[in-house]
């Protein structure tokens, strides 16, 4: 069974006119889950509000405070990218909420993993910053809840844009391995092989900057070398995925070749890898269509089943391969 939670009959959120971190993201990825008919496989959770509590185990009270002064006071902008509305207090706390909510789902046996669609995204949400559409670091709340019960976290972040927000939080912390696949070169221009962790965590970070057009293929070999080794060493406990669907080929914002039938060959094959509890949280994902049918099969493949596509099968023959070599060697170089 798979726990499912989504903000799309109370998402209040708003950006502004053609922004393309909108509403309608939730609206299919929510539809993305009823054409792949998975049916009775799904259990709908609840969704809740964080408490502030919960929230500043990873943003300083100061931010947190800020947040929801300009959100009461009617909304703007947080950064040039980043904008909130008198909807976007509660919004933003539902989107923490319901990863905690999913997490508790699978921590009582309820269902086999989570997916959250949530927003706004968080994997850019600094500790006391917004920034890249992001207002909170949704999975980074729900890593340091985990951690704080004495739980060994992996999160995975296969997101066109490096997850650097969730980078810096983790960077030191013995109890949390980030894994990053994302379009080298591309914003926020962070995410170097080199960047391999903190001192009381080296090689605890790995990152893999792809050329454009990388496929299915140069992932699921990443993840059969580089995270396959990392898993052995760190022993993860709990697995919690920044599942964004802008690496997929038709995305505007992306710069990847990934299809669904990509996303669920990965889904699996992280599975096999590490299986442990897991939760998946939406960040990117910007055309309504493939985000939809990327949702789908993901959430297909977390439960065993398949709704490929005849045009979205799973992709092979593209660049990167060097790159995953590269970033091995930067986590055994780095790891004690």
């Amino acid at each position: 069974m798979l726990a499912i939670a989504s903000l799309h009959e109370l998402d209040q959120h708003h950006t502004s006119p053609n922004h393309p971190e909108c509403p309608a993201r939730l609206v299919a990825a929510w539809s993305g889950l009823q054409v792949a008919g998975l049916g009775d496989a799904l259990i709908q959770i609840e969704p809740r509000l964080a408490t502030r509590i919960e929230i500043e185990r990873v943003h300083t009270k100061m931010y947190v405070d800020s947040i929801e002064a300009v959100c009461l006071q009617g909304g703007g902008p947080l950064d040039p990218d980043t904008r909130v509305s008198i909807g976007s207090w509660d919004t933003a706390r539902y989107a923490i909420g319901v990863g905690l909510a999913l997490i508790d789902a699978v921590e009582a046996g309820h269902a086999s993993a989570g997916l959250a669609l949530v927003r706004p995204p968080g994997h850019h949400a600094l500790a006391d910053r917004a920034m890249g559409f992001c207002v909170f670091n949704n999975i980074a709340v729900a890593a340091r809840s985990l951690t704080a019960r004495g739980e060994r976290v992996l999160i995975v972040d296969w997101d066109v844009h490096h997850g650097n927000g969730t980078q810096a939080i983790f960077w030191n912390d013995p109890n949390v391995l980030f894994v990053s696949s994302q379009l080298e070169q591309h914003w926020p221009f962070s995410g170097k092989v080199d960047e391999t962790g903190g001192p009381d965590a080296p090689g605890l970070t790995i990152n893999l900057p792809l050329p454009r057009g990388t496929t299915g293929d140069t992932f699921l070999r990443a993840y059969d070398t580089v995270v396959a080794e990392a898993v052995a060493r760190f022993s993860p406990t709990w697995v919690l995925v920044s599942a964004g669907f802008d690496s997929h080929r038709d995305d505007p914002l992306g710069g990847l070749g990934l299809t669904a039938g990509d996303y669920a060959l990965m889904t699996k094959r992280l599975a096999a890898i590490c299986p442990a509890r897991t939760v998946l949280f939406l960040e990117g994902g910007y055309n309504l269509t493939s985000t939809a049918l990327s949702v789908g099969a993901t959430a297909a493949a977390l439960i065993g089943e398949d709704t490929r596509t005849k045009d979205e099968q799973p992709t092979n023959g593209g660049p990167g391969a060097e790159v995953v070599e590269t970033a091995l060697s930067a986590h055994l170089n780095a790891s004690p």
